[in-house]
């Protein structure tokens, strides 16, 4: 099996996340693979990929996954049925930080109950 085989959920992921100047070569017993996500997010989701398949310091590969929007974690386009808490649970593994949300969001959000499909919404980085 080829590395890209290998390691071709990866590569799928990014192009669904549309990194951009994405490149990938094998060579030297390495899989190099490199590019930009929009968001420290998508950057996270590749690299939990990368670990799920290469395990945690993957031998067979090097990456470069740059970020292109470092004021932001993440941009959320709200669809129907999502709630701050939902939204929280999704980026930071709790429900009860959806305050945090709110508060990046004051610009257009006076009420962290009345959201509304189509909203993008800033998701700040996780506080430490």
């Amino acid at each position: 099996m080829s590395l890209q085989d290998k390691y071709r959920e990866v590569l799928n992921l990014g192009e669904e996340l549309g990194v951009k100047d994405g490149y990938v070569k094998e060579e030297d017993g390495f899989l190099k693979i490199g590019g930009t996500t929009k968001t420290q997010y998508e950057k996270n989701i590749l690299w939990d990929k990368i670990k799920e398949i290469g395990g945690e310091k993957p031998a067979d590969l090097k990456a470069d996954i740059r970020v292109e929007d470092k004021e932001n974690y993440h941009v959320h386009t709200v669809k129907s049925g999502d709630t701050l808490s939902g939204i929280s649970k999704k980026y930071y593994g709790k429900a009860g930080n959806y305050m945090h949300i709110f508060n990046a969001n004051r610009d257009q959000l006076d009420n962290p109950d009345l959201i509304k499909p189509g909203q993008a919404l800033k998701i700040p980085f996780p506080k430490a």
